[in-house]
């Protein structure tokens, strides 16, 4: 009699999810308390802005919906005319603070994102050109970047923003504002995601894996989409996080100035040029709660950029 075979006991594959949260990136990140609360927050007020149509009270764009008797109504007090209360008060609009911030942060966040992404598309392709291609392409790209960092990147979004708001048929100046507003951030921004790629690509280039590529009959191209670029994007990525804080505060800047996003649009920067109007007469909430909504993101987000930065380090591991 011939005893059969014991069937073979396998392991069972971890799934993505429990590499992911067995890994040195997921441990350190539970071990930052800076990082915990700092993603907590970006988490919960990026949910908040997208889910504004289902939180907020009130729609502040929607003018059918604004009565001008709620004007300049304090937080958690009923309003003298209409007796209404409104956690956060209300502008002299009539508008529910809260609700504009919810909806101001819509518009804030997707500029800023927006720009950023703009950025790194356009700094990636420039900095994959200069690292590998070398020669007049690299001088040119490279001297472009150094004229441009030498004007505060402020400035450059206000130049280019003008310019484009100006050639601009006026009646879709308020239509095409946003659009303007992040080609503008993100025209100032492309120059360290350019340089940090092309430093990275000058290394990656003389590799082996790279020589082998090329003995295969690879494309340039090729090589720098399929071979160098993965390995260039970790730096990247720690830039466009820190990136996303700073694009932010310019459309809030911008915004603040008057050269931002259109009044019918209101980001936290139009909302922040609101309240400073009325700050001296008494209505501090107008000005207040905007400002703290702004302050609070982009510190959130600027620094779990400083944290994935010393967690991407290989140095620091």
């Amino acid at each position: 009699m011939v005893d059969a075979p014991l069937p073979e006991v396998t392991e069972k594959d971890p799934s993505r999810l429990s590499l992911a949260l067995r890994s040195d990136f997921f441990y350190a990140f539970k071990r930052s308390p800076v990082a915990v609360v700092s993603f907590a927050l970006v988490a919960l007020l990026v949910l908040s802005a997208v889910f504004a149509p289902l939180i907020a009270p009130y729609n502040p764009f929607d003018p059918a919906s604004l009565n001008l008797m709620n004007g300049f109504s304090a937080p958690m007090t009923p309003n003298a005319f209409t007796g209404e209360t409104f956690w956060l008060g209300t502008d002299d609009q009539g508008r529910d603070v809260f609700s504009t911030i919810l909806y101001g942060m819509r518009i804030s966040l997707f500029v800023g994102a927006a720009a950023v992404a703009f950025a790194m598309v356009l700094g990636i392709t420039l900095g994959l050109l200069a690292g590998y291609v070398g020669g007049w392409t690299e001088t040119i790209i490279m001297r472009v970047a150094d004229v441009q960092l030498t004007f505060p990147a402020i400035l450059v979004a206000m130049l280019i923003f003008g310019v484009a708001k100006g050639v601009t048929p006026v009646e879709y100046r308020d239509q095409m504002a946003i659009w303007v507003l992040i080609i503008a951030i993100g025209l100032s921004d492309w120059v360290q995601f350019a340089r940090v790629v092309r430093g990275a690509t000058l290394v990656e280039k003389n590799k082996e894996y790279v020589a082998a590529a090329k003995l295969i009959g690879r494309s340039g191209p090729a090589i720098m989409v399929r071979h160098i670029l993965p390995n260039v994007l970790s730096p990247v990525l720690v830039i466009a996080t820190i990136s996303l804080a700073l694009a932010i505060i310019a459309e809030a800047t911008l915004s603040f100035l008057g050269v931002g996003a259109p009044p019918t649009q209101p980001s936290l920067g139009t909302l922040i040029r609101i309240g400073q109007g009325f700050l001296f007469s008494g209505e501090w909430w107008i000005l207040l709660f905007p400002s703290v909504t702004l302050l609070v993101l982009a510190l959130s987000v600027n620094l779990l950029g400083d944290w994935l930065r010393d967690a991407l380090n290989p140095r620091l591991r």
